[in-house]
């Protein structure tokens, strides 16, 4: 059993080192954004303002919700100043009313939306027993379940037409434990797991044409967390992780890890 295992895990390595190989000699396409419908969660700071810049930079139109109002304002002006078309939504990710409500006024008055990015996240770090129970019901209600109501409000279309594109922002929090963020981990873990069921999902229906994305980066530097540190390794700009993760939705990757040692980290832990 245990050759059978040792087997396995080399022949997995192997694979992905062909992977990578394959991947540098041979550069995967880049689709066009142009004209594309894109709506971006949490868009008011961050990773979100981030990913939203460069969308404009690609003239794509804009769909931003933040339940930030002075965020999400400063965003779009960035934005506007690109050149892009936007269009800003005062939403609070935690309460499904809210989400609905709001993806039917933008189904109604803007049109089909092609790329949904669910960026929207919240994060409290304590031990479990100091985390307090609304805490830990916002970061599910958030990092999760927000994914989960925003995609059942934009999927149908993209069902409809085959096309379209659901970009997970996670974390390596989903798959890799650290201390004093049980609730965290656990709701990120559910944010991948939900990203892998959903792509399954959409092979076994024949949806090729309906692409996803999971970004799993190592802790950002965004403000969120005051002087943090994790096993996970070093703290992340925002820059070097908005490239990868553009990078992931033009080349349609599945899985975009930052670093991308992860990858390796995560096969060597299995």
């Amino acid at each position: 059993a245990n050759l059978i295992r040792l087997a396995l895990f080399l022949g997995t390595l192997l694979y992905a080192y062909a992977e990578a190989a394959v991947r540098l000699l041979l550069p995967a396409r880049r689709k066009a954004v142009g004209g594309e419908l894109v709506l971006l969660t949490g868009a008011g700071r961050g990773l979100g303002r981030a990913t939203a810049l460069e969308f404009a930079r690609r003239q794509s139109r804009l769909v931003l919700w933040d339940v930030d109002t002075h965020g999400l304002r400063e965003t779009a002006a960035e934005c506007e100043r690109l050149g892009a078309t936007v269009h800003t939504f005062v939403v609070d990710c935690s309460k499904r009313e809210e989400i609905y409500g709001a993806a039917e006024k933008v189904k109604k008055d803007i049109g089909d939306v092609s790329i949904l990015v669910n960026n929207a996240g919240v994060i409290t770090a304590a031990d479990l027993l100091s985390t307090q129970d609304h805490q830990i019901e916002k970061m599910f209600e958030v990092n999760i379940l927000a994914h989960i109501w925003t995609t059942r409000a934009f999927l149908p279309t993209m069902m409809d037409n085959n096309r379209g594109h659901i970009v997970t922002v996670a974390s390596a929090a989903g798959h890799f434990v650290t201390s004093f963020m049980v609730a965290y981990c656990s709701s990120k873990f559910a944010a991948v797991g939900f990203h892998k069921a959903l792509t399954e999902e959409l092979s076994t229906l024949g949806k090729d044409g309906i692409k996803t994305t999971c970004l799993c980066p190592v802790f950002i530097n965004t403000g969120f967390v005051k002087n943090p540190s994790t096993r996970l390794g070093r703290i992340l700009e925002v820059d070097e992780v908005v490239k990868e993760l553009m990078e992931g939705i033009l080349t349609n990757k599945k899985m975009v890890f930052v670093p991308s040692n992860q990858r390796f980290a995560l096969l060597l832990e299995r």
